[in-house]
């Protein structure tokens, strides 16, 4: 009788974890799919009307294009965001600031940083890191852009700035010569942030 009742027993237990199997894979099943981006854009467009998307939670830098009634990707670069996390609430607090919905930032100017340098306190000294140029933005803070990683290359994508927004040295440059230009309109999404309707893949 104790053998014909431990079989039994047997016999629940792997129905019920075969079970829990099959709910696990039909909750599976029946999860939404993430959203994708678009590919990048490789056709022609208008400099004129071009804007910059930046991402905190993937850590990357979007050139958008609108194109035909559309918005494209038309180029995207790794990024390197400050220390911390959250909304910029005051000079040196090692926070990248936030764009408010409908009001994205400018680049108010394009500066040659090949020369400057700064002191980070960790002993390296005034060194180089800024790359060969400063996209200096219009925010409410002083002293936020998009520059290079000099020196500090291995940040990029991460968070290790005071604030700005780090590309590598090659990027900055390609950013500047073939996309930057004054009065460019630059959104900075919230930390968790996902994709906008039109970065969206259809």
């Amino acid at each position: 009788m104790r053998q014909i009742l431990n079989v039994a027993l047997a016999l629940a237990v792997a129905l019920a974890a075969a079970s829990c199997s099959g709910d696990q894979q039909e909750q599976q099943d029946a999860a939404p799919a993430q959203p994708q981006r678009k590919a990048l854009y490789t056709g022609t467009y208008s400099n004129d009307s071009t804007f910059i998307v930046i991402s905190k939670k993937d850590l990357l830098l979007t050139v958008y294009a609108p194109v035909a009634g559309d918005t494209v990707p038309v180029a995207n670069f790794k990024v390197c965001l400050a220390k911390n996390k959250g909304q910029k609430k005051g000079d040196g607090d090692m926070t990248t600031p936030e764009s408010e919905p409908g009001k994205p930032f400018k680049i108010t100017q394009i500066q040659d940083a090949s020369t400057w340098c700064h002191d980070f306190g960790d002993g390296r000294g005034s060194i180089k890191a800024y790359g060969n140029w400063f996209l200096r933005l219009e925010t409410p803070f002083k002293g936020i852009g998009i520059h290079g990683s000099t020196n500090n290359r291995e940040s990029v994508p991460g968070r290790a700035s005071e604030g700005c927004i780090r590309l590598l040295d090659e990027d900055i440059i390609t950013l500047k010569e073939k996309y930057a230009r004054l009065d460019m309109p630059v959104i900075i999404k919230q930390e968790d942030q996902g994709l906008f309707p039109y970065e969206i893949a259809k």
